[in-house]
């Protein structure tokens, strides 16, 4: 990929992330604990255009690093946008495997998980049309790294924390067409 073509490619896929994020993830409230790092500045984005292991467990190595190395008030995590090289849901999931045995082989685990959004999402055992694979369709796919120990601290202060993955399908299957239309405009399928 040219040099330009990929600048572009970058700052689109930020944009369509970002606008995606503030839209959909925040918007409908999907994540209710996003709103303060969101607010706070702390939530970092960033793309990778490698589709190798090898390169790709390298750019999770640094932002680890980064998120390590800083105060979650300042970095409190980040969202990795795969703009090319990972279009095959079912391609990403082996991927995303690989990311997990990456984790736990190289010390990550128990100190952050990796949440997972793409645009051809589909939740095992659903249709691949059913809308309530909506609440992880994103314009890109992404790696979401999260800090366990900020995990920790929501499920300690009580927060229903289970309840959140059933009140999102019922806010998107409650979104009319145009709804869908307006908020995922990136999914080239038929009507969800």
């Amino acid at each position: 990929m040219g040099e330009v073509n990929q600048a572009a490619l970058k700052e689109q896929a930020l944009l369509a992330t970002q606008a995606w994020f503030e839209r959909v993830v925040l918007g409908l409230n999907l994540c209710p604990y996003a709103h303060q790092p969101a607010k706070s500045g702390s939530i970092r984005f960033c793309t990778f255009f490698e589709s190798d292991e090898e390169s790709l467990f390298e750019c999770l190595a640094r932002e680890l690093e980064l998120l390590a190395n800083s105060a979650a008030g300042e970095l409190e995590t980040t969202l990795i946008v795969l703009p090319v090289g990972f279009e095959d849901f079912f391609f990403y999931l082996s991927m995303l495997e690989a990311v997990d045995n990456w984790l736990a082989k190289n010390g990550w685990e128990g100190l952050f998980q990796v949440a997972s959004f793409h645009p051809n999402y589909q939740f095992d055992g659903s249709s691949a049309d059913d809308r309530g694979n909506l609440t992880n369709r994103s314009p890109y796919p992404i790696l979401h790294l999260l800090r366990e120990e900020s995990l920790t601290k929501i499920v300690d202060s009580g927060a229903d924390t289970a309840a959140v993955p059933e009140r999102n399908i019922a806010r998107i299957t409650g979104l009319t067409d145009a709804e869908v239309g307006e908020l995922f405009p990136y999914i080239h399928q038929k009507p969800l």
